[in-house]
C-alpha cells in the first residue's frame, strides 16, 4: 500500500500503485478493464490525455479493489464503453447512456463522478440478469419496486438485499428515511431526481465506495461526506449507512468469487 501521492493539482490518492510509476495508454485502460472501447474527444491534447489515462487506469483498478472483483469484469462482459472529452451532457461531470452503453467523463469536470456513472452502468447490465425479457434499457434497482418476483439465484438475492436496505425501513413496510430525505430534497428543487431509485442506488454505491478504509480516490468518488449534498441528507447516513455498505459488501464478495472461478474473456 503506497502513502497518500501527488497525481496532480487536483487529485490526490491513497492505495496500490498499480502502474508502478509508469504512464497508461487509454488502449491499456480498456485492455486491462474489459471495456469495449475507449473514446476521446477530439480537443482533448495529447497531455491531457495521458492525465487522464492515468486517472482513469487508478481510478478503476482502485474501484476493483473496493469491489473484490478481477479488474477485466469491469468492462461489464465487454459491453461497457468509456468516452473522455466527448458525448458531452450540458451541466453533468459524467453520464451513462443505457442505449449505447456508453460512460462518458467530461474534460475538465468529470473527477469524482466515475463510481456514479459506473453503478448506473451496473445497474443496467444486471437488470436482465434479474428480470429476463425486461426492456433493453431498463435497471435493475427501479424494477425491483415494481416486479417483486425476480429470477431466483444467490447473487439476485444478494443484490435484492441491497435494494431493500437502501429503499425500504427496517420492517419492509415503509420508506426508508434515505428515501424520505430524498423526497424532501426534490421538492425544494421542483423536480424529481434525488428519490428515484436508480439515483438513490447510485448514490449509496459511492458511499460505499468511499467508506473504503484502504482506498482514498477524488477522481474515482468525492462528496458522500462533506459536500452541500450529503449535508442536506442526499446519502445514507449513520446505521444506515453501514448496514447499506454491509449488504454492498457481501453481494459484491459473492460476486468476486463467482467471476473469479471464470477465465478472463
Amino acid at each position: 500500500m503506497s502513502t497518500p501521492s501527488r497525481l496532480h493539482r487536483d487529485y490526490w490518492r491513497r492505495g496500490p500503485d498499480y502502474r508502478f510509476g509508469e504512464d497508461r495508454t487509454f488502449a491499456e485502460v480498456r485492455d486491462q478493464f474489459g471495456l469495449a472501447g475507449v473514446r476521446v474527444g477530439a480537443w482533448v491534447s495529447a497531455e491531457e490525455q495521458q492525465l487522464a489515462a492515468n486517472l482513469v487506469f487508478d481510478a478503476l483498478a482502485d474501484l476493483a479493489w473496493v469491489l473484490k472483483v478481477p479488474p477485466w469484469t469491469l468492462g461489464l462482459r465487454g459491453q461497457l464503453q468509456l468516452a473522455f472529452g466527448t458525448r458531452g451532457s450540458p451541466g453533468a461531470q459524467a453520464h451513462y447512456e443505457p442505449a449505447t452503453r456508453i460512460l462518458a467523463l467530461a474534460k475538465n469536470a468529470g473527477g469524482g463522478a466515475l463510481a456514479h456513472e459506473f453503478w448506473h452502468a451496473f445497474d443496467h447490465h444486471v437488470a436482465a440478469h434479474l428480470y429476463p425479457g425486461c426492456p433493453p434499457r431498463a435497471l435493475a434497482s427501479h424494477l425491483w419496486l415494481k416486479r417483486p418476483s425476480l429470477r431466483a439465484h444467490p447473487l439476485n438475492l444478494a443484490l435484492a438485499e441491497v435494494f431493500k436496505q437502501a429503499l425500504l425501513s427496517e420492517d419492509g413496510q415503509a420508506p426508508s428515511d434515505y428515501v424520505r430525505r430524498a423526497i424532501a430534497l426534490d421538492k425544494q428543487l421542483g423536480r424529481p431526481y434525488y428519490s428515484q431509485p436508480t439515483e438513490l442506488l447510485a448514490r449509496a454505491f459511492e458511499s460505499f465506495v468511499q467508506d473504503d478504509r484502504e482506498i482514498a480516490n477524488p477522481y474515482l468518488v468525492t462528496g458522500t461526506h462533506k459536500s452541500a449534498a450529503a449535508k442536506e441528507g442526499a446519502y445514507p447516513q449513520g446505521q444506515h449507512r453501514r448496514a447499506l455498505g454491509q449488504a454492498f459488501g457481501r453481494y459484491f464478495a459473492l460476486l468476486g468469487q463467482a467471476l473469479a472461478r471464470q477465465e478472463q474473456p
